[in-house]
């Protein structure tokens, strides 16, 4: 064992010679893995940062959640020129479902419209994610409060003139002010704050910070039921452990009822069940993988090539050296682990170089981005561990040659 210790540390001392005495040759040889170690671990840093936010955002969401609406989470086989026909569900449909559909434990009504700015004396915000929804949206969604409350069923029925408004907003328009009963401007009307959320951060799905939550009777008296400019969704919650297959059947069956769709004809509607919009983001992100992948592995080929020539080199200028070690006893399998385990460690500091790179750069954009890119363990041995493989494939045919070089041939050759 001892040997081996001894023999890793020559080994490491020839590769860092070689780093010293022939630099740019070296770095370039070594530019091939350190390109491909940094694609391969900057993508999959950046994919499970994205999982991992997406997965945080999705934490307080119940997966079985439905979204009926005229659009599809995902792919379709219906033509678009034929789902651009599809109508917008109703909110009569709404109260109609409501009372028909069973096995439901929450149900609500939203309409997904443009941005507005928010005024308060002085103080304006813009570009303010204005959310029209009925009452049960707070059970559906889960939002929890910095102070105040969500609205009331009457307030939403009656279309009050009522915001809850997100934790930056707050900040934005009232400052260090007390914002619950102060009225703000929106839609050229006042409305009166009655609830303020807590602070949640950035998500890939919107930002309940810089969102006001308003009743959705206002902007369907403000736009009416037909407006095509919105986009109108029914979300149910429904009961635990119910079958998802005989529920979202209900609600087609019920819906074309309604409706008075034909048998035969298709249905004029999509049931976008939320696990199955993370199961398609699922896909997208083992398919960012896979590119990440495919691309990388042609700069790891490069530099499996790069490694190789740096060894062949070293085998030739070493000739000499290597005649003498054999002279004096030194075994085949000697030579052979003292030149592969050369082209690992140099392949490996190749790795790091990348590695490193990835860390500095996913510094940077998160603090330039808020948005927190990770490197993991497992990234980074995953990262160490490719480097080393590469160097072990690129180092055995000259480690080969070498352990099988002639001693006497090896020092007349080397003089």
């Amino acid at each position: 064992m001892l040997v081996y210790f001894r023999l890793l540390s020559e080994s490491f001392r020839f590769a860092m010679n070689a780093l010293r005495n022939n630099k740019l040759r070296t770095l370039l040889s070594l530019l091939g893995v350190t390109i491909g170690i940094f694609s391969i671990i900057a993508v999959l840093a950046a994919v499970d940062s994205l999982d991992r936010k997406i997965t945080k955002d999705l934490s307080s969401l119940d997966k079985n959640t439905i979204y009926l609406m005229k659009m599809s989470f995902g792919p379709s086989e219906i033509p678009q020129w034929k789902r651009e026909q599809f109508p917008n569900v109703k909110y009569d449909e709404y109260l109609y479902l409501k009372g028909a559909m069973t096995n439901t434990d929450q149900m609500g009504y939203q309409i997904f419209t443009k941005s507005e700015s928010l005024k308060y004396g002085s103080n304006t915000v813009t570009s303010v994610n204005v959310v029209p929804v009925s009452h049960e949206f707070i059970d559906i969604q889960g939002l929890e409060f910095d102070e105040g409350r969500f609205y009331t069923e009457s307030e939403a029925n009656s279309a009050a003139p009522v915001v809850v408004i997100g934790n930056e907003i707050a900040k934005s328009l009232f400052e260090d002010s007390e914002p619950i009963g102060k009225k703000i401007r929106m839609y050229g009307q006042r409305f009166t704050v009655i609830g303020v959320l807590k602070k949640q951060g950035s998500g890939m799905f919107g930002n309940d910070d810089s969102s006001a939550f308003i009743p959705v009777n206002f902007v369907r008296q403000q736009f009416g039921d037909n407006n095509k400019g919105l986009v109108n969704v029914i979300i149910f919650k429904p009961e635990k452990g119910v079958d998802m297959d005989a529920y979202k059947a209900e609600i087609s069956q019920k819906l074309r009822a309604f409706r008075g769709v034909k048998a035969g004809e298709i249905d004029n509607f999509f049931i976008n069940v939320f696990s199955g919009f993370t199961d398609f983001i699922d896909g997208i992100i083992s398919q960012m993988n896979v590119v990440g992948w495919i691309i990388s592995g042609f700069s790891l080929l490069v530099g499996g090539f790069g490694i190789a020539n740096i060894m062949f080199v070293s085998v030739k200028e070493r000739t000499n050296l290597i005649g003498i070690q054999k002279s004096l006893g030194a075994k085949n399998r000697f030579i052979l682990f003292q030149f592969l385990f050369e082209a690992i460690i140099l392949s490996v500091i190749g790795g790091i170089i990348g590695l490193l790179l990835v860390w500095i750069i996913s510094m940077i954009l998160t603090k330039a981005l808020e948005f927190e890119f990770v490197l993991g363990l497992g990234n980074i041995l995953l990262g160490t561990g490719l480097a080393a493989i590469i160097g072990l494939i690129s180092g055995i045919l000259p480690a080969i040659s070498a352990s099988k070089l002639d001693p006497v041939e090896a020092i007349r050759t080397g003089m």
